[in-house]
């Protein structure tokens, strides 16, 4: 079971990385990205059929969710290969660095695993002059809640449980809680560290927003980016926190898959009150993602997931991360490459990209929303 497991997180892992190289040797190419054909012609590469490039020019600067940034970094290389002369540069911070600095003006978009609140919405305004901002969601995927404990490794939990360990109530990995949800698993009487973001985090605010609908008796705290709960030790950014777990333990923490797939670090099965536990994986993420409802207005398409998901295979603790961006308003220097930028994100090919890196596309009716309103950006 450990090595099916491991093997499954290391496919995801080779997979993005194969994609990765595959973009940088793309890059690496000629500016034009063209070559010799068998018949001595030109031909165009994947990437340059596929991306348009109308408008775009000179460096675009974005920043936020660290969730979303093995994805970001293979649609800013597979991008950039395909449109000579436009920089991209995403700086993965948090969303809520992301929100301040896109309030500000400095970044032509912001990444953020929770949409804006009603003052950070009357506040882009200053920025946005005649629109105001709005969220995208571009991807999505499960939070994975990863696990170092010698010995064991296959575990299951609950959001019961789960939110008793974050909130440092159970504080040894044989407690009877964690027994009974793993009948037959030898637990060893030892301590439980738990890991969480030192800074503002979207991933943080959405394990909260699961963890207030499905333990809600257990879970006593505002679903908000900073970590409430007293205890544990902080890490910083999901990589933070995953190099963390890798390294002690007995430790255990929560960041996206795709974290897991590249540390090779073992995630829990959840149990939602459904037929079996649930793992965490892309195609079980997604069809958690696909009953999630539009609840932004206009323009605005944030989304309102259910967490207490009991479907068959449904991950229940996922996030989408939103590109946040001016609906009309947008700096002229910048508004070609965004457009541009952003509609390869949502592209097919973009949000083939994501299943490659262990993330989870957009469903299909929404995504389609997301295009018509990146198309109608100004």
């Amino acid at each position: 079971m450990k090595l099916q497991r491991k093997n499954r997180l290391r496919a995801t892992a080779l997979g993005a990385l194969a994609v990765s190289g595959a973009l940088v040797l793309t890059a690496c190419g000629s500016d034009d990205n063209t070559g010799a054909d068998a018949n001595g012609g030109t031909k165009t590469s994947a990437a340059a059929s596929n991306i348009k490039c109308d408008g775009a020019e000179g460096q675009l600067r974005a920043s936020g969710s660290s969730a979303q940034k093995n994805a970001m970094d293979l649609w800013v290389k597979n991008y950039m290969a395909a449109c000579s002369g436009v920089e991209v540069n995403y700086n993965s911070s948090s969303s809520g660095e992301g929100i301040v600095a896109f309030n500000q003006g400095t970044v032509g978009f912001a990444g953020s695993d929770s949409a804006l609140k009603p003052e950070e919405v009357a506040e882009s305004k200053k920025i946005c002059k005649t629109g105001q901002g709005i969220n995208l969601p571009m991807v999505g995927g499960p939070i994975a809640i990863g696990f170092h404990l010698e010995g064991v490794d296959k575990l299951t939990l609950d959001a019961p449980t789960l939110a008793k360990i974050f909130d440092t109530k159970i504080k040894k990995w044989n407690d009877p809680a964690i027994a009974k949800l793993n009948d037959g698993v030898k637990l060893p009487d030892k301590a439980i560290q738990p890991f969480h973001r030192s800074e503002d985090s979207g991933t943080t605010q959405n394990l909260g927003k699961y963890l207030n609908a499905a333990a809600a008796s257990d879970w006593k705290y505002e679903a908000e980016k900073k970590w409430p709960a007293p205890g544990g030790q902080a890490a910083s950014g999901s990589s933070g926190v995953a190099t963390q777990v890798k390294q002690v333990d007995g430790s255990i923490g929560y960041f996206e898959l795709s974290y897991a797939a590249s540390q090779d670090i073992t995630t829990v099965d959840i149990n939602t009150g459904g037929a079996a536990p649930v793992e965490a994986t892309s195609e079980n993420a997604s069809k958690a993602i696909a009953a999630a409802k539009v609840k932004g207005t206009g323009k605005d398409l944030a989304l309102d997931l259910d967490y207490t998901t009991k479907a068959e295979g449904a991950y229940p603790l996922v996030l989408v991360t939103y590109e946040v961006v001016c609906d009309t308003g947008n700096k002229a220097e910048t508004l070609g490459t965004v457009k541009s930028f952003l509609t390869y994100a949502a592209s097919e090919d973009g949000q083939k990209v994501l299943s490659e890196a262990g993330y989870a596309p957009i469903p299909a009716e929404i995504n389609a929303k997301v295009r018509e309103t990146v198309a109608a950006l100004s």
